[in-house]
């Protein structure tokens, strides 16, 4: 298996290029490798199961450059996620290991980016993470349509475009884009004299790839089927609830549910507590937490 360790920015586009050597697996393959490795360990069993999903890892963690965070060592803590992954994994399940893997390739990924010494330190109450993974994607987006490259300075008008969207304060916006800085990546250069291209836009797009299509395909098959599964499992209240509330562009009210069932305002929303909770248990393992 390549070693991420080794890994530093001159070395990403070769390591690129490496990963792409290993097929991607059939799901056959794929299921008698997992079933194999379940119940016996097998470290050949693993390391095809690894080395086959190693480019998915990069691709994710393209996903996480502008936080000022060299990519190797992004995709470094990606792959041991992805390692993590292939030792909780369940082939029996039924759904790709790439699908399961992606939620602790991100966790693992996510968790180094807010301990990592690059970075000033950054609050980690709930509202400061949000703002912290979504504040870029949100920039890019508002900068985009004032024809600016990410890169650029945000002015005040775009500031407050990006406050209103995320509902955060003015000031919360300017801290944070104090804190992450710009970028430390040298992907910025051009590749040689004789191809003016960039590193980054080399080996990213801002068109998706098949890889990332598989990607976001894998996980929202996962994520369907799962809860399709667990839909079927509740009683009459709680599906009419997540179809007709948490699950509609025009949620029902309280009142409305509670007068289709007979019930009052206050049961219908102890139902629908109940219900999110077990559905907070149902996908626990696809939103792992990394110490």
């Amino acid at each position: 298996m390549i070693n991420s360790m080794e890994l530093n920015n001159s070395s990403v586009s070769i390591y690129l290029r490496e990963v792409r050597r290993y097929p991607l697996l059939t799901p056959e393959e794929e299921y008698s490798l997992a079933k194999k490795y379940k119940e016996t360990r097998d470290i050949t069993a693993a390391h095809k199961l690894i080395t086959s999903n190693l480019r998915f890892v990069v691709k994710i963690a393209l996903e996480y450059i502008y936080y000022n965070v060299r990519l190797s060592d992004l995709i470094q803590e990606g792959n041991m996620g992805l390692i993590k992954a292939l030792t909780k994994f369940d082939p029996d399940k039924g759904y790709r290991f790439i699908s399961y893997a992606i939620w602790w390739i991100r966790a693992y990924i996510q968790s180094f980016i807010l301990k990592t010494k690059s970075l000033v330190k950054i609050g980690t109450t709930q509202a400061q993470r949000k703002l912290f993974y979504s504040l870029n994607k949100t920039k890019k987006e508002i900068l985009r349509l004032s024809g600016k490259d990410f890169d650029e300075h945000i002015d005040e008008k775009e500031t407050k475009l990006i406050s209103e969207k995320l509902g955060v304060r003015v000031k919360d916006v300017q801290e944070m884009e104090k804190r992450l800085g710009n970028s430390d990546l040298s992907f910025d250069a051009v590749i040689s004299e004789n191809d003016d291209r960039t590193l980054l836009e080399k080996i990213a797009s801002d068109e998706p790839s098949y890889d990332e299509r598989i990607i976001k395909e894998e996980e929202s098959v996962l994520v369907r089927t799962r809860l399709t599964e667990f839909l079927k499992k509740a009683n009459d209240k709680e599906r009419y609830i997540a179809y007709n509330r948490l699950m509609s562009d025009n949620p029902k009210t309280l009142e409305e549910i509670g007068e289709t069932f007979g019930i009052t305002r206050e049961r219908v929303r102890q139902i629908e507590e109940r219900l999110k909770e077990k559905l907070r248990k149902e996908f626990a393992d696809l939103r792992p937490e990394v110490a």
